[in-house]
């Protein structure tokens, strides 16, 4: 007869709670992200992530993705994502949002980068939404350097490989204020000559040349001389009398 020994009873109640262990983990909600050519400098880059659902009750609405250094909001476009997800670019990164997708179902979605930047690997901060107003926080950075000290809500890596042989930096994208102004912007110096009072009272008259003080000076003297002559033609008609 088979008789369960105090040690054998341990050994299968430590068996039973590992393999529970064991089971759970890959049921572990998290973000990941892949790419169709994961290397530094690469063009044209699909990148997808991929968002598991943790809740039972309610759908993903909301995927926030915080970019690494190296990658602007104006290098990526949307591809495809959930039916009726919009995308929208941020400062410091982009949003695709839309309607809830069912419950228990994950979330993917693809971008393309222009390119992407010279480094081993890039952590893609993400903030999970749900239909509940719950958010996941995928935020954690260093899980992958092995050190152990990860919390559990680690951000999407990308691990790169080196960059091909003779690849370069493209140049940057075209951005709104490196474009030319619509009109020349003037110096400082033309703008502290028409900002000046002295400049608009020593302005020279277009027809003539002269000054407005000038003009004023020579009407003056008319003035003075036609008044002397005056003064002496009714002195001598005086005289005469």
């Amino acid at each position: 007869m088979f008789r369960i020994t105090p040690p054998r009873l341990l050994a299968a109640v430590t068996a039973a709670g590992a393999a529970v262990v064991l089971t759970a983990v890959p049921a572990a909600a998290h973000v990941e992200v892949e790419a169709d050519k994961a290397q530094a400098l690469a063009e044209s880059v699909e990148v997808t992530f991929f968002a598991e659902s943790e809740s039972a009750s309610a759908g993903i609405t909301q995927l926030r993705v915080i970019l690494p250094e190296g990658i602007a909001p104006a290098d990526v476009t949307y591809k495809e994502g959930p039916e009726g997800w919009k995308f929208t670019a941020n400062d410091d990164g982009y949003t695709v949002k839309g309607p809830a997708v069912q419950v228990g179902e994950d979330a993917e979605h693809s971008v393309v980068v222009r390119q992407l930047p010279d480094a081993e690997e890039l952590a893609f901060k993400t903030l999970q939404s749900y239909s509940d107003g719950k958010v996941d926080r995928w935020i954690e950075l260093g899980a992958s350097s092995g050190d152990g000290h990860g919390h559990g809500n680690e951000a999407p890596v990308l691990k790169l490989k080196a960059a091909a042989p003779g690849a370069q930096v493209v140049s940057p994208s075209p951005t709104e204020s490196q474009s030319p102004s619509a009109s020349p912007t003037p110096t400082a110096a033309e703008t502290a000559a028409s900002a000046s009072p002295q400049a608009d009272a020593t302005g020279k008259d277009d027809d003539s040349g002269l000054s407005a003080g000038a003009w004023t000076g020579i009407i003056a003297a008319v003035v003075v001389v036609a008044g002397a002559v005056l003064f002496l033609v009714r002195r001598r008609s005086g005289a005469q009398q």
